[in-house]
């Protein structure tokens, strides 16, 4: 029997947990304010969600919209805050000016977290060069998955990239789980399937009135089925 394909949400808030869980997700990811793509959400909304499911939760690390570290001591702080709080699980990715992997900011959080369970986000797919990125983040202790659409356009324009990084599996930089996520729709799961990548994390697919409205059980449940149909 092949092995369940991980399918996480992005929640806002204990509401959006309460109906991933109830549809079938496995994790969430937290953030604030998808007007600038996903921020950190307060220690408060962390709490409340903490207490409201029981699946694992990853936190967004990110104090700005786009992909630059800015003030790494703010970042630690954000850190040690939803660490604080409960957090165990974390997202997180930095670029500089030339589109390289903010190593120095990367490594002072990571070396925060002290061990937790970490993805590193989409800026892999802003980056200049992604197997650079892979490899130069190889080995940093909790690292276990790549958010990515392939491509900074989305899943239809990645879908090349997340095949061939997924043939890669097991080589140094590409140990980690690829979790799929931006513009993911369910006709792009059976080629994902097929390519052996068995993640896929979705924000606007599980809300039908858009980020306005609030995650929707029976959206989830419809990414659940066709995830367990394989």
């Amino acid at each position: 029997m092949s092995k369940r394909a991980v399918l996480e949400v992005i929640a806002l808030g204990a509401e959006d947990a309460v109906a991933a869980q109830a549809g079938g997700a496995d994790r969430l990811e937290l953030v604030t304010d998808m007007a600038a793509d996903g921020l950190t959400p307060s220690a408060r909304t962390l709490a409340s969600i903490r207490a409201a499911v029981d699946i694992p939760l990853r936190v967004m690390l990110r104090p700005a919209d786009g992909f630059a570290a800015g003030d790494t001591g703010r970042l630690v702080d954000m850190a040690r805050e939803m660490r604080g709080a409960g957090a165990d699980e974390f997202v997180l990715g930095f670029l500089d000016a030339d589109g390289g992997v903010d190593l120095a900011a990367v490594e002072r959080v990571v070396a925060e977290l002290d061990g937790c369970r970490w993805t590193f986000h989409r800026a892999i797919d802003r980056a200049a060069d992604r197997d650079a990125l892979r490899k130069q983040l190889d080995g940093l202790p909790g690292l276990d998955t790549y958010l990515t659409a392939g491509s900074a356009a989305g899943v239809d324009e990645g879908l090349p990239t997340l095949t061939a990084e997924a043939a890669r599996t097991g080589e140094p930089g590409y140990e980690q789980r690829i979790l799929v996520g931006g513009g993911l729709r369910l006709d792009h799961v059976p080629t994902l399937l097929n390519a052996g990548i068995d993640a896929f994390h979705i924000g606007g697919a599980a809300r039908p009135q858009g980020w306005q409205g609030p995650v929707s059980a029976d959206a989830v449940a419809r990414w659940r089925d066709v995830l367990d149909a394989r």
